[in-house]
């Protein structure tokens, strides 16, 4: 798969001319630079800019993210979603303190060894932040070049991902890489957006073959997607005489590990929501509960899966909390629930819960 051509210069003028007004454009540093392109995977950038802001403020450098308590980190990044990214960004941290004394590394094989940063992300800061000759490709950029070159293939193969990084390799304006790099991502987000795409506005469309050949809408090809699995989690909101709340401490590798939750678990095929509820309480936590009343339930979407998540308040009839399956359980005080990071979902049952205790 070989380039016709590729107006390279014309796109990075277009950019110079056009590009969005973002705090992470304004500075040269690998941090902040690394910082707001962990950030903007799988994540809209109006989404990502106040959460990057927030980020700065706490952590403005690498010592100070190493140095942050795990707690604190997860609480800043709370709501961003893909909470692994906030776990490898505070060990990767920690990485370059110790091995780099603080000083981000400018060798991308260097960069490329450090907590949750892959391909993309290695090209990303070598080429923004050091100047380093290589192309990235992400989603903007896999559909610009699918466009372009007309390739109908489909991109969930990685064949297909392997050659178009060739291609943006082939097309890459070497000794301005990271302006070309952005403005590729650029052209991908305002312009040749997946739906709709301004083709009239392109400053590359005169060349682009899908364009030419009106097949824009259909470019590129992906294959559908496996069907989305739902669960039905039941979770307790287990409260003693003191009036605090029970939350758990979700295990360090799992899923929004180090996040805190309501007590619970899925709902298995064949049981009702309370059945399993206490069930779940008994082999989490190990205790024995009645059920008191229905709280509240709400839906939630993760990358893989949907969730309806159930609540109810219980009481303790026998047994004493104690986390078997859990990192930890602490009894708080319902004022203080805002002070842990939670999933989204269980965040929103900490609020409901804030108003009525």
């Amino acid at each position: 798969m070989e380039p016709i051509s590729f107006p390279s210069q014309e796109l990075v003028n277009w950019y110079e001319d056009h590009k969005r007004d973002l705090p992470w454009r304004a500075t040269r540093d690998p941090y902040a630079i690394w910082i707001s392109e962990i950030m903007l995977q799988q994540t809209r950038v109006d989404t990502v800019i106040p959460y990057y802001q927030r980020w700065m403020e706490a952590f403005p450098d690498v010592k100070s993210l190493a140095e942050a308590d795990q707690q604190k980190v997860l609480k800043v990044w709370e709501g961003l979603g893909y909470y692994s990214r906030a776990r490898n960004a505070h060990q990767a941290a920690q990485s370059i303190v110790s091995e780099y004394g603080g000083t981000f590394p400018d060798k991308p094989d260097q960069i490329a060894k450090l907590r949750g940063i892959g391909p993309y992300t290695t090209a990303a800061i070598s080429s923004i932040a050091f100047d380093q000759d290589l192309a990235v490709v992400d989603g903007n950029v896999i559909r610009v070049l699918s466009r372009y070159f007309h390739i109908e293939e489909d991109i969930r193969r990685p064949k297909v991902v392997k050659e178009i990084q060739h291609l943006a390799d082939s097309i890459l304006l070497k000794g301005d890489s990271g302006r070309f790099n952005q403005a590729m991502m650029e052209l991908g987000a305002t312009v040749c957006k997946p739906k709709q795409p301004l083709c009239l506005e392109c400053p590359i469309s005169s060349h682009c073959l899908a364009f030419r050949e009106a097949s824009v809408e259909r470019l590129p090809y992906k294959s559908p997607a496996k069907k989305i699995p739902h669960h039905t989690i039941s979770v307790g909101i287990i409260l003693n005489e003191k009036g605090n709340i029970l939350i758990a401490q979700r295990p360090e590798k799992a899923m929004l590990g180090g996040l805190w939750e309501f007590p619970g678990g899925k709902v298995e095929t064949g049981e009702k929501p309370e059945e399993a509820l206490v069930r779940e309480l008994r082999e989490e936590i190990g205790v024995d509960v009645e059920i008191v009343e229905f709280f509240h339930s709400l839906d939630h979407t993760y990358s893989h899966f949907k969730i309806t998540l159930m609540a109810w308040i219980v009481k303790i009839v026998e047994g004493e909390p104690k986390p078997n399956s859990a990192q930890g359980i602490r009894w708080v005080n319902p004022a203080e629930l805002v002070d842990y990071p939670f999933p989204k979902a269980n965040r929103q049952l900490t609020l409901l819960l804030m108003e009525r205790f």
